[in-house]
């Protein structure tokens, strides 16, 4: 585990995310730029092979991945594993959504397929959920998993040009805008992930003494 010196004598942090999308990585930087950390990512271990994400849950795809790359890496991991949970396809597109597709699929052609699969569904009854597994794992074995979620609805149409993934088409009925067209700044304020991440990082201190 590596640790460093910043020029004010505090301890820098080396953490490892678990991931080489790009927005995931921009989102939980932002989030996490508070912090004396050093951050990498897969990009950085371009000889790291991807992890098979085969769990039956989030929790149990970001605890396999974040044990799997810490071991690897030799440093402490954040994986998460997120979706798109929709009470009218009775939770679908869940641990798939990244595949929901097709595995070659874009971001766009995701939730086309899921207005598509939506189109006969009326206003009141498109409720959804972006849920948000993650875990942070040591090299030495520690593991801490957490959860975040943020409830929404589905809209008819995609709308905004921020975020990635479903964004476009999840409207967060609180501020009256769907998560693409929220700023970053304000999106890792109420976003799934930004909210299991925050349990993540309220648990460094400690887990970096210990």
């Amino acid at each position: 585990m590596e640790t460093m010196k910043t020029g004010e004598g505090a301890t820098l942090h080396e953490l490892v995310i678990a991931t080489r999308n790009p927005g995931k990585l921009r989102e939980m930087e932002a989030i996490l730029s508070s912090l004396p950390l050093k951050i990498l990512s897969l990009k950085d271990y371009p000889d790291i092979p991807e992890v098979m994400e085969d769990g039956a849950t989030f929790a149990e795809n970001a605890t396999k991945k974040a044990r799997v790359i810490a071991q690897l890496t030799n440093r402490p991991t954040i994986a998460d594993d997120s979706g798109l949970t929709v009470d009218s396809l009775n939770g679908r597109p869940g641990v798939f959504s990244s595949r929901y597709a097709g595995d070659e699929a874009t971001d766009q052609e995701r939730c086309l397929k899921i207005l598509d699969e939506m189109a006969a569904i009326p206003e009141g009854h498109r409720q959804a959920a972006f849920i948000c597994a993650m875990a942070l794992a040591f090299p030495d074995g520690r593991m801490q998993v957490v959860h975040g979620e943020c409830r929404g609805r589905v809209t008819f149409a995609p709308r905004g040009k921020y975020g990635f993934g479903y964004d476009p088409i999840f409207f967060v009925s609180e501020l009256g805008k769907t998560m693409a067209e929220l700023l970053p700044e304000v999106k890792n304020r109420i976003s799934h992930r930004a909210r299991a991440l925050e349990k993540i990082m309220s648990l460094l201190p400690s887990l970096w003494a210990s």
